[in-house]
């Protein structure tokens, strides 16, 4: 089972991928833990993304897909693996394709978590992040036992720079003008299927289920 999800910043596409691996048993991969577990390992190819990190730079695509295809060859991918935010745009998904394409593989499901833009702006407003433990609550859907505070490490819990409405709104205008046509191009494949994902996450999750299992 080769799983992408897609879906807005604040969608919940990430606690999905996480549901989807634990349940199958497969990995569930971000391009933000291969970076990290590559430049850690000092891996070469750890070693030419941290160059472009250290300057602020994005990675290039061509170095992201070997990445990520590298990661392919672990034994834990044998059964599959859950993609989540990568591919981010059309040359991603198109060099992805060509790499899998040269062991016979292709993508089998993208799946679009599909929540409007006025539902994201209001989920992610009340999402609060612990300063000490990064742990994160929802002032209405997980909310803290007591408020303002960790349930956790008892750290104060803020709204993070990148949850405030204004910065929300931008990565939303930068998400549809580079990785929304990942739904056309998808869709144009014959793999994409889309849940609504203004409903409980049970919900989504069941609709997702019910998409690779059909």
């Amino acid at each position: 089972m080769k799983v992408i999800m897609l879906g807005a910043p604040g969608a919940g596409k990430g606690t999905q991928a996480k549901r989807l691996a634990a349940k199958y048993g497969i990995p569930h991969i971000s391009t933000g833990d291969i970076f990290r577990a590559n430049i850690k390992e000092q891996t070469e190819l750890g070693k030419k993304a941290k160059v472009y990190m250290d300057q602020g730079l994005l990675v290039p695509d061509e170095l992201v897909v070997d990445l990520v295809v590298d990661r392919f060859k672990n034994p834990d991918c044998e059964k599959g693996y859950v993609l989540d935010g990568f591919p981010r745009t059309i040359p991603q998904a198109k060099a992805l394709d060509e790499a899998l394409a040269k062991h016979n593989d292709a993508i089998e499901f993208a799946i679009d978590v599909d929540v409007p833009d006025s539902n994201i702006i209001s989920r992610m407003a009340g999402r609060r992040a612990c300063v000490n433990c990064g742990g994160t609550y929802h002032v209405v859907t997980i909310p803290p036992k007591k408020e303002g505070i960790c349930d956790v490490c008892g750290g104060e819990l803020i709204l993070r720079e990148d949850d405030k409405p204004e910065t929300v709104e931008k990565r939303l205008k930068v998400y549809h003008e580079q990785t929304q046509p990942l739904i056309d191009y998808y869709q144009n494949k014959g793999v994409l299927k889309s849940v609504d994902g203004t409903r409980h996450m049970d919900d989504v999750f069941a609709d997702i289920v019910n998409i690779v299992e059909a």
